[in-house]
């Protein structure tokens, strides 16, 4: 498929997991595609694998305001617009409120909640030039709570918020704001929780297709949502996780 030829996409986030699987599809659909993170070699490591598709890196801490106009104002330089934005980068922290390190809650709200909010204000003119869209990486962790998991929750349930909010505020603009909220995906933020037999034995058993995402997976939905094929597809959280969500939490009885 073509469905992004001409068209410029910035991937926050992008140098593993989910968001060097999101670089890769939008690169094979014919996309110029931004890789954005913190550590240039990662990045660079997905950009060689991209067969020469037009791409572009910028190492940017995207919990930064400047950082995140530097990377518009790259962009712009680079390829002349966005048409989509997938603000992708985020952490994990664990720990129950009583427990969890004051720093490591504000890195959580700083990157997953803030870094959203930055990135799409520094390319929202831009956005709104091109009548593209954006699609952010929440979680079910921000549809739902979980066990242990309090800064985490918080932090993905304010993307998800501020997915509709932004949808609702930017309906006349002609921009699109949609979410994904992946369950457990094999990326490297879970490489801990992988290898814990009993844990994955666990999730296997609660999500009805047996297993956790692979990065491709979510990716494809991503590229779903940020396409012409989403045209009258806005403000939705689209949960990427094998039906867990359908289920109402009683356990099987057969």
């Amino acid at each position: 498929m073509t469905r992004f030829q001409g068209k410029t996409v910035i991937v926050t986030g992008a140098g593993s997991g989910i968001g060097a699987a999101t670089v890769e599809r939008f690169a094979k659909e014919g996309a110029n595609v931004v890789l954005v993170g913190r550590t240039e070699r990662k990045l660079e490591s997905v950009q060689a694998g991209l067969a020469g598709a037009p791409s572009l890196v910028v190492v940017a801490d995207i919990s930064d305001w400047d950082d995140a106009q530097r990377m518009v104002k790259t962009t712009l330089e680079t390829f002349g617009a966005v048409d989509v934005l997938v603000n992708n980068a985020g952490v994990a922290t664990m720990g129950m409120i009583d427990q969890i390190d004051i720093d490591e809650y504000r890195k959580a709200m700083a990157i997953d909640v803030d870094g959203v909010f930055y990135a799409t204000r520094a390319a929202w003119a831009s956005l709104k030039a091109s009548k593209g869209n954006v699609v952010n990486t929440s979680s079910v962790s921000g549809l739902g709570g979980d066990w242990g998991m309090f800064a985490y929750n918080a932090a993905k349930g304010a993307v998800s918020n501020m997915t509709r909010a932004l949808a609702l505020d930017a309906s006349r603009s002609g921009v699109r704001v949609n979410a994904v909220a992946p369950t457990l995906t094999m990326t490297d933020m879970a490489d801990d929780l992988r290898r814990d037999k009993e844990k994955m034995g666990k999730f296997a058993e609660r999500i009805p297709l047996g297993r956790g995402a692979e990065p491709a997976e979510v990716a494809a939905v991503i590229t779903f949502l940020a396409s012409a094929d989403a045209g009258f597809v806005n403000g939705v959280v689209l949960p990427v996780d094998g039906g867990l969500s359908a289920s109402n939490g009683q356990p099987p009885l057969g």
